[in-house]
């Protein structure tokens, strides 16, 4: 028993330490299928987000939120727990010796490891072995460099998801609440600034190559939902996928090549993240542009001086097909509803739903 107990540490110690350094240190995807935290994030995402479909509205949107930064303290403290408890077998089933009492049973060693992985260094109870005190250093350095870690990945996180954010919000005021393309559009026509959507898409651009690089190394990020009512990183990228789809289609007053990179760049960053979540593509189970909104689309564009004819409507449909099983599996999965086209005739952007009011 004392050596399955040994064997059992240094696996769960390795492992433990392996999933900590792919998760925090390794900068790139990782393809192996079997990998503790990410079965940790989906069977407590599971849970946890079959709970809050019991909550109705903004109840359940600010239940979900809390998802993301509590999951993070919990893998910390899944991983404190699981090295503290691996450490504690190697050194119960090697049987090291500890002053002043000997041979210390498994709640001792415990205890004795806890200290040491923490670095407290209480020192009531001191190996008496070399290998005793091998472990304990060992112990002691994975504890520090684990802290250290845990220091340095926090704020790398916190600050990819403040950058994914800003741009985000500015969405509001091209394309209101939630983000429609074809209020994009029409917004833009109508001030007689079409081709500031170029602009537009270019900053876009590059918002899909940093997100594409931040989800793929710290997948969390996904989970993480935007400050504001009616906004998510994924509402924005379909939005924005929607606008390039439309442009391509048949908006001759905006650069095809730069629709194209945009919306080449923002499907690579949805197909690669479903994969990086397990998440199969699949169609929705509703047309986002049936026939009704189909024609809707087509008058509010009208009013802008935007014509869109029965063949850039199959264009549309075509490259819509390239990416919407991906958006909407992804929606499944997070929780996070998609746009639509065409935007409700009673939507209010979140600037003008300020409670506050400017006295009379």
């Amino acid at each position: 028993m004392h050596v399955a107990a040994a064997i059992a540490g240094v696996a769960l110690v390795l492992t433990i330490m392996w999933e900590a350094f792919e998760t925090l240190v390794l900068p790139r995807r990782v393809s192996r299928r079997f990998r503790l935290t990410r079965g940790y994030y989906r069977l407590l995402w599971g849970l946890w987000s079959s709970i809050g479909n019991n909550h109705p509205g903004q109840r359940r949107e600010n239940y979900l939120s809390v998802f993301a930064p509590l999951s993070l303290l919990l893998l910390l403290a899944f991983w404190v727990a699981g090295s503290v408890i691996g450490f504690a077998l190697i050194e119960w089933g090697l049987e090291v010796m500890f002053a002043p009492q000997g041979h210390l049973g498994f709640f001792a060693q415990l205890y004795v490891s806890t200290t040491t992985f923490v670095t407290l260094g209480l020192g009531d109870l001191t190996p008496e072995s070399p290998t005793g005190r091998f472990l304990t250093g060992i112990e002691a350095i994975a504890g520090f460099g684990f802290l250290a870690l845990t220091i340095a990945y926090l704020p790398v996180l916190y600050q990819a998801f403040s950058r994914r954010e800003v741009r985000i919000s500015m969405l509001d005021q091209w394309a209101g609440s939630p983000p429609t393309s074809v209020e994009l559009l029409r917004r833009s026509a109508t001030k007689g600034d079409l081709s500031s959507v170029d602009r537009l898409l270019g900053d876009w651009e590059r918002w899909g190559a940093e997100l594409l690089e931040s989800h793929l190394s710290y997948p969390v990020l996904a989970y993480f939902r935007s400050q504001h009512e009616q906004e998510s990183w994924l509402a924005a990228m379909t939005a924005i996928l929607d606008t390039c789809s439309l442009v391509l289609a048949g908006v001759d007053e905006i650069s095809g090549w730069q629709a194209w990179r945009t919306f080449a760049i923002s499907r690579h960053a949805v197909v690669d993240l479903a994969q990086v979540l397990r998440v199969d593509p699949m169609p929705p189970p509703h047309d986002r542009l049936d026939d009704g909104d189909a024609e809707r689309m087509r008058d509010i564009l009208a009013t802008a001086d935007i014509k869109l004819d029965d063949t850039a409507m199959q264009r549309l449909g075509l490259l819509r097909r390239k990416y919407e099983p991906y958006v909407y599996g992804l929606s499944r999965r997070v929780q996070m509803p998609l746009p639509t086209f065409v935007p409700s005739p009673d939507a209010v952007d979140d600037w003008e739903r300020s409670a506050w009011r400017l006295p009379s």
